[in-house]
Order: C-alpha cells, then sequence, then structure tokens
C-alpha cells in the first residue's frame, strides 16, 4: 500500500474505533482512553476530507492520491457550451432568431457533450479502483512490491478521476438549485 493513508472506507473504521474507545474510556473512567478515542475520531475526520479534497484544473483533476487527466468530452463539452452561451446572447443582443437557436442548440449539444465525459471519467475511475484495489492486494500476498505499487498508482489515479467527475457534477446540481 501506498503512504498515502486518504481512504473513505479507513476514514470509517477509524472513527467507530475511536468513539468505541471513547465510550468505554467514558464507562470506565480513564480520562486516557477516552482522549486517545477523541483523537482517533479526529484523526478520522481530517482523513475524510483529505480523501475528499479535489482541485479541478483546466482539463485535469488533482487529490492526495495524484493527478489524473480529464476526458477530452469533458472540455470540450465546456467549450462548445461557453461558445452556444456567446451566439445566444450575441443573436438576441442584433434580433437575429436564427443564430439565437444555433447557440441554444450548440449549448445543449456541449452539455450532452460534458456529461457524456463525467460519466466516463466517472466509471473509468471506479474501474480503476476496483482493479487497482484488487490487484494490489494480490501482489502483495504475492510479495511482488513493484506490481504492488503499479496497482496502487491505477487506484489512486482511478480515485482521482473519479473524484474529478463527482465534483464537477456536484457543481453544476449546485448550481441548478
Amino acid at each position: 500500500m501506498s503512504d498515502n493513508n486518504t481512504s473513505t472506507l479507513k476514514s470509517y473504521v477509524d472513527s467507530a474505533a475511536g468513539a468505541i474507545q471513547n465510550a468505554v474510556g467514558s464507562v470506565l473512567g480513564s480520562s486516557g482512553d477516552q482522549a486517545e478515542g477523541q483523537a482517533k475520531q479526529t484523526k478520522a475526520d481530517a482523513e475524510y476530507d483529505a480523501s475528499h479534497a479535489t482541485v479541478k484544473l483546466p482539463g485535469v483533476t488533482a487529490t492526495a492520491g495524484g493527478v489524473a487527466k480529464d476526458h477530452p468530452d469533458r472540455a470540450a463539452g465546456s467549450w462548445n457550451q461557453t461558445v452556444g452561451s456567446a451566439k445566444e446572447l450575441v443573436g438576441g443582443i442584433v434580433g437575429s432568431e436564427n443564430l439565437k437557436q444555433q447557440g441554444r442548440k450548440q449549448n445543449l449539444e456541449g452539455q450532452e457533450q460534458e456529461a457524456r465525459g463525467q460519466i466516463n471519467d466517472f466509471a473509468s475511475g471506479a474501474a480503476d479502483r476496483v482493479t487497482g484495489t484488487v490487484g494490489s492486494a494480490v501482489a502483495g500476498l504475492t510479495g511482488d512490491r513493484v506490481k504492488e505499487a503499479e496497482y496502487q498508482k491505477q487506484h489512486d489515479t482511478g480515485k482521482t478521476q473519479q473524484r474529478g467527475a463527482e465534483h464537477d457534477i456536484q457543481k453544476q446540481a449546485e448550481a441548478q438549485k
């Protein structure tokens, strides 16, 4: 496994372990166990946040696990939306219903194109995460450290790709509210 322990599942497990230790410490009157349990929960919260931290840059997504290039349809779709909106605006200003309709059509096609790219990134990212996790586990059991590292990198890249798609989808959902 990599040194990057920013896993959502790990954060849930650590948080539960911390809560149990905190409760046991409370019942037994052990302030040391309570403090240690609370520290585990705080660390788990930080792990969860790090697991979900995403930075979107044009054409790429960056997370604690690495950097992944976005599917080309995402950028092309965004560009088509921008050009389509500009055509709609200009058509409205100059009174050209034809230009306005062309812009609206290009904008909608761009939205569909970007959505296809997001779906592609989400699905391939999820597949890479699963393949990377399974491959890393098998390589770890067989002692093949090189393969284990390669599979861990595949997992991390898939996670980054998936987080990037999730980030954009969530941003679009919030904009539609």
